[in-house]
């Protein structure tokens, strides 16, 4: 079975280094990872505990010679907002431009008059506090390494073992082909997860459309394709952390998915890698943040640009948020995905064609830092198959 977003994170490896603050060493952290993880307690736990150090396995070392050199941003650059108001009338050729300009050039876009009521999404949020704010021995009932348990909690902590450890617990919910039991809910948040999700997955689709159009395609182009049919919502939880410059919330990266929608609380903490430097993305309330993913940049031809970001841990928390991940449908695991021929004209392709089983793959083996697409990148002088041409893909 394909892992996606809700169950790459948890991910185990057998190879984990961390760097230790005290004499800039780097160590062999497993042992003291797997420790953790096995009381099953999470970041909140540690949190909780009282601890004014946060473990070494947490600690990151120096900035990446690629990245910008700091934890700073720059307060001159905004993120598009766009008002979906009218979009399904009046609007509709203003917010698809808007939706063209924001995707080409940020790869992300804040969103509102979405249609999502503000009590629908304040109590989702609430829902992801409740749940990672009960007693441990409740929440333990869902703490597993399972990639194919649909619903579980874990902590961020070995998101990707071979590096530091994330200060973040999650909860995760894996809607295949847009189903899931409600009876697997936990049920300190049921009835939230079903009626937010109900709402994201329309807004999801209305999406679809308009990046379709704003990609001078036909509306359906996007559902026709049925890369949008899978659904992860995953509802992330930051403790308040002792040692914040020390650590990450989450470490830099882009979404391997076509298309994902944020829902943040009002802390803040979010940033986005524009044009080299870091932009905070402030929250804006009764909005929705939407990025492109990765899988969506290879079908574009660059046309549309994921997007990197993190989370910057804080002294003040919890944070919490919580994200729905848009993949193909399970039929599709291994339907090949290439760059879409009407973008093509006199353009070469950029990236070979792909299907989910393998990106996600890659995507889990990469680590923090590199990007994913740039393994499936046409070398030059390399023909790029059509889609028509990898049916070899799908015995992969």
């Amino acid at each position: 079975m394909i892992s996606t977003v809700a169950s790459m994170e948890v991910m185990v490896s057998n190879a984990s280094s961390s760097f230790d603050p005290e004499d800039g060493s780097i160590y062999d952290s497993a042992n003291d990872m797997k420790a953790f993880d096995e009381t099953k307690g999470g970041v909140k736990g540690l949190a909780d505990s009282g601890l004014i150090k946060i473990p070494r396995f947490f600690v990151h070392p120096p900035e990446k010679p690629q990245q910008p050199p700091s934890k700073s941003s720059n307060i001159n650059l905004q993120v598009p907002i766009i008002n979906f108001e009218g979009f399904e009338s009046s609007r509709r050729k203003d917010v698809v431009n808007e939706i063209r300009r924001a995707s080409e050039n940020w790869g992300l876009f804040q969103v509102v008059n979405h249609g999502i009521p503000e009590n629908v999404m304040d109590d989702m949020l609430e829902g992801v506090k409740r749940f990672h704010e009960q007693p441990q021995e409740v929440k333990t009932e869902f703490y597993t390494r399972d990639a194919d348990q649909r619903v579980k909690f874990f902590t961020g902590a070995l998101l990707l073992t071979k590096e530091p450890a994330i200060w973040r617990d999650t909860v995760a919910f894996d809607f295949k082909d847009g189903k899931l039991d409600p009876q697997l809910f936990p049920a300190i948040m049921r009835e939230e997860v079903g009626e937010y999700f109900r709402h994201v997955t329309k807004t999801g689709k209305a999406l679809s459309e308009l990046l379709s159009e704003a990609l001078g395609l036909r509306r359906n182009y996007l559902s026709s394709i049925e890369c949008m049919e899978t659904e992860s919502l995953v509802g992330h939880y930051y403790p308040a952390c002792p040692q914040p410059e020390l650590t990450f919330g989450t470490t830099t990266h882009s979404d391997p998915s076509f298309l994902t929608i944020l829902l943040q609380d009002n802390k803040g903490g979010l940033q986005v890698l524009h044009q080299n430097q870091w932009v905070d993305v402030p929250p804006l309330q009764g909005a929705l943040l939407v990025n492109i993913g990765d899988l969506m940049q290879l079908i574009t031809n660059d046309r549309f640009r994921s997007v990197e970001h993190r989370v910057l841990a804080g002294e003040v928390g919890p944070r919490i948020s919580l994200a729905s991940f848009f993949f193909p449908s399970t039929a599709n695991t291994f339907k090949p995905y290439g760059v879409i021929k009407e973008l093509l004209s006199d353009d070469t392709p950029i990236y070979r064609a792909t299907h989910l089983a393998e990106f996600m793959g890659q995507y889990m083996s990469t680590g923090s830092y590199i990007s994913t697409l740039s393994h499936f990148k046409v070398s030059s002088g390399q023909a790029c198959p059509s889609t028509e041409d990898t049916d070899h893909l799908k015995s992969i």
